[in-house]
């Protein structure tokens, strides 16, 4: 069993690795079925700015799941929400590598994303398991949307970043679903309208920065 302090570690460790650190994917990363065409300056522009805006997601992702995980006391869940950050890492590694590809950059203002996401996560895991499990549901099915609605503005031509986008969103729907089978809470809508209210600044704003 980890101690308080063990726990402190992993989550500075995570911190570390995800602002600071190349990230790793188990997984390889999603191919097209067909090849794309070349870009226009315009497209590869419009690209990287919705692939930066995708990564700042899964920097957030990072953070929310590793404060729940900190803030539990239940092992088994704090195991749930740890296995989802390591699934997630796949998502991190994947959008940095198509931004490279792109010859774009990640925003730079992820450490303010990171420690604002982690400071809702330390929030909702100390409102009791059930909400923090309803968050991620909550959380989950936005960014399906988010990840849905980039599907709509992407180039056509770019099937490389249509088909990383395209497996996110798959599995962002099974996160939502393992969470509430795991006990999740539906949250009341005030609430779901400030997280809404809450990524629309970010995405927003990691567009251009």
């Amino acid at each position: 069993m980890s101690s308080p302090t063990d726990a402190l570690l992993t989550a500075a460790d995570t911190a570390l690795r995800t602002l600071f650190a190349p990230p790793r994917a188990a997984l390889a990363t999603p191919k097209p079925a067909t090849p794309g065409s070349d870009l226009s300056d315009a497209d590869q522009r419009l690209a990287a700015a919705l692939m930066r805006v995708n990564h700042v997601g899964e920097v957030c992702a990072q953070a929310l799941y590793t404060a729940q995980a900190l803030t539990t006391p239940d092992p088994a869940l704090r195991a749930h929400f740890m296995r989802a950050c390591n699934e997630e890492t796949d998502h991190l590694a994947w959008t940095k590598e198509r931004l490279d590809e792109l010859g774009s950059r990640p925003s730079v203002l992820n450490p303010l994303w990171y420690a604002g996401a982690f400071g809702i996560g330390l929030l909702a895991g100390r409102l009791g398991n059930a909400v923090s499990l309803g968050f991620v549901v909550e959380t989950e099915r936005q960014v399906e949307a988010h990840l849905m609605s980039h599907l709509d503005r992407l180039p056509a031509g770019d099937t490389a970043s249509r088909a990383i986008v395209a497996q996110m969103a798959e599995d962002e729907v099974k996160h939502a679903v393992d969470a509430q089978k795991a006990g999740a809470t539906e949250l009341p809508r005030p609430v779901k309208e400030l997280m809404r209210a809450a990524a629309k600044v970010m995405t927003t704003t990691a567009h251009y920065l």
